[in-house]
């Protein structure tokens, strides 16, 4: 039993599994401020464009039968402006931010000036190629 619990205590305590957990729960609590966005600003914006903020009403009916297109309007538009808002203020961003703080070092360099004519000439040659000129 004993053994048991300690390769569970090492499974747990594993680096893969505790990102993922802190990855699930961050995730959880982001989509609640998206949501909120999108119902709270972007919707009412929406809204007020278009002076219809609810689409659930709409439907056809074929032999009988309604068809409530409407709710699927409601979706797709919360789908699209839930897309936009975390591409505009979470993808962008954090691109932006990512691209500032990766400074790759300088490459190593494979020419060196000829000192007499200045053509560039690779670093192991000893005789400028273009004047030739001794290079030291």
């Amino acid at each position: 039993m004993r053994k048991i619990l300690a390769g569970f205590k090492q499974f747990i305590l594993r680096g893969n599994v505790v990102d993922l957990a802190v990855g699930v729960i961050m995730g959880a609590s982001f989509n609640l401020v998206v949501t909120a966005l999108v119902k709270d600003l972007l919707t009412p914006l929406i809204a007020a464009i278009f002076a219809a903020p609810n689409f659930a009403g709409l439907y056809f009916t074929i032999n009988g039968s309604q068809f409530m297109y409407g709710e699927l309007i409601n979706t797709l538009i919360s789908f699209l402006l839930t897309a936009i808002a975390v591409y505009f203020f979470v993808v962008t961003p954090i691109n932006t931010l990512i691209s500032r703080m990766r400074t790759e070092p300088p490459a190593d360099p494979t020419t060196k000036k000829c000192p007499e004519c200045l053509s560039d000439i690779p670093l192991t040659a000893h005789r400028c190629a273009y004047c030739t000129q001794v290079v030291g």
